[in-house]
């Protein structure tokens, strides 16, 4: 029994063991196959990235590839552009060689020729010296002597009248030398200004302003003469002139057009008629100020218009209003230091550039035009004179001109350096319209955009719609004969025909 049951046991042992050999193989199998999945996506997987790998590798070795041929271009074009540069170098290089070497040869031609010349010279001198019988030096002082033995005595007669005339005339030499010295303290500055602005407050003004197509700011320009520039500068309006006479006349139309609001060709005319009446107003008031702010009185009115003009009127960037007056103060210092009439240099301190007013209508210098005007209404011929002596082309005789002359010089100084180029600018375009104005059936003329153009206005009873066509080519003729001036000008000739009648 024993035996029996230990062989039932050692049976199930053995199938015990076998079960469970059985199960872990089965569980072996198993894992094996999962392993084998797994082995063959991690192979997929591998190979996904391999061919990721190659596929950047091939874009990134087509790139460099790219990138090298494009260097290589680079660098050719580079090297070709040092060869033609040397290229260039080594036949500039050539044509200084042959410079230097034509300019030696002229050298040694120019020193020939000084050889030459310096031997002729020689040979004439001894020739003259044979002929004279004299050397050159026994020459000179032969001649010295004979000049010194016939003027000697005319010397010592002119040396003595001097001396008594300067005795008689100490004092007032004494005052000439003091005025002279003060004229040597001038030096000068400018400012220069060609424009005016009229400040907008609406932005929209500018479209009335210029009208349709155009009409408004044609009709402004061509009552004024004045150059019109709207969308230069915002909220501004630029008006640009030589004359600021026009451009003050201008100022004024536009303010009172901008104010009132009705903006038409029509309502133009009537509001720059009324600006220029506004401005001669203000023109007889600042000159009746301006004299009674020196202490002048009994001025003729027709020289008070034109000393009223000098308001709007620069000479070198310097208002000459401001400048007379201020002259006429200092002449009036000057003149009781020294003893001269103060009335009489305050006078013609004031007037002195009174010409300037009228330098683009009459021909001349402004201080001749000046001394024929103050003459025209009476002025004394001692401040006429002194009015033409305060410039170096006429000689001052009396001390009054001198110190109209000095203190000239002394209120246009200022520390700085001149410049006349304001000056010089307005008096070109003054010839530029001068030479329009010279022609028959001329009204009018302007010149504007810095003298690029000059508007010419004709009488229509005068010249019909062929006469202004020739009349334009005749002016622009005469503007290439008689002035200078850069680029080209365009001569624009105007014809407009007015039928106006009342209804009663």
């Amino acid at each position: 029994m024993e035996i029996l049951a230990i062989g039932v046991a050692i049976a199930g042992i053995v199938a015990g063991y076998g079960a469970s050999t059985y199960q872990t193989k089965k569980k072996l199998g198993s894992a094996e196959a999962q392993a084998e999945k797994e082995l063959e996506k991690a192979k997929k997987e591998a190979a996904k990235l391999v061919q990721r790998a190659r596929d950047e590798a091939s874009e990134i070795a087509e790139t460099a590839r790219k990138d090298e041929k494009t260097r290589r271009n680079e660098y050719k074009q580079i090297e070709q552009r040092l060869l033609d540069r040397e290229e260039s170098l080594d036949k500039k290089l050539d044509s200084i060689d042959k410079r230097s070497e034509n300019l030696r040869k002229a050298e040694d031609e120019v020193e020939a020729l000084k050889n030459e010349i310096r031997a002729i010279r020689t040979k004439q001198q001894d020739k003259l010296e044979k002929i004279a019988k004299l050397t050159k030096d026994e020459a000179a002082d032969k001649l010295m002597a004979m000049t010194e033995r016939d003027i000697r005595n005319d010397l010592i007669g002119l040396v003595n009248k001097i001396q008594n005339e300067t005795k008689d005339l100490a004092e007032e030499k004494a005052a000439v030398i003091i005025t002279e010295a003060m004229e040597r303290m001038a030096s000068e500055v400018t400012a220069e200004r060609t424009v005016s602005s009229v400040k907008l407050d609406d932005e929209e003004m500018k479209g009335r302003i210029i009208g349709k197509e155009g009409r408004n700011i044609q009709a402004l320009q061509r009552a004024t003469g004045v150059d019109i520039m709207v969308d230069d500068t915002p909220g501004m309006i630029i008006l640009s002139s030589f004359d600021p006479v026009r451009r003050e006349v201008a100022r004024v139309a536009l303010e009172m057009l901008l104010k009132d609001g009705r903006v038409h060709p029509g309502r133009i005319e009537e509001v720059v008629d009324k600006a220029q009446k506004q401005v001669q107003k203000d023109v007889m008031r600042t000159a009746e100020d301006a004299a009674r702010e020196v202490g002048i009185v009994g001025i003729p009115k027709e020289i008070l218009q034109y000393l009223g003009e000098l308001k709007f009127r620069t000479s070198y960037g310097q208002n000459v209003l401001k400048h007379s007056t201020e002259m006429a103060h200092m002449a009036g210092v000057i003149a009781e230091q020294i003893g001269a009439d103060t009335k009489v240099v305050k006078y013609a301190a004031l007037l002195h550039d009174m010409g300037k007013a009228l330098t683009h209508k009459m021909e001349g210098k402004h201080h001749h035009i000046g001394a024929e005007i103050a003459r025209k209404y009476g002025v004394p011929e001692n401040i006429c004179h002194a009015i033409e002596a305060h410039h170096d082309d006429v000689e001052a005789t009396t001390l009054e001109a001198l110190v109209v002359r000095v203190v000239d010089a002394i209120s246009a100084a200022r520390p700085g350096a001149r410049n006349i180029s304001a000056e010089n600018f307005a008096e070109r375009m003054r010839d530029l319209e001068n030479v329009a104005v010279s022609f028959k059936g001329v009204d009018k003329a302007y010149a504007i955009s810095a003298g690029r153009e000059v508007r010419v206005f004709v009488k229509p009873t005068d010249l019909d719609d062929l006469g202004a066509i020739k009349l334009a080519r005749d002016v622009a003729t005469k503007i290439e004969s008689t002035m200078q001036y850069p680029g080209t000008i365009k001569v624009n000739v105007i014809r407009e025909t007015r039928a106006i009648e009342f209804a009663k």
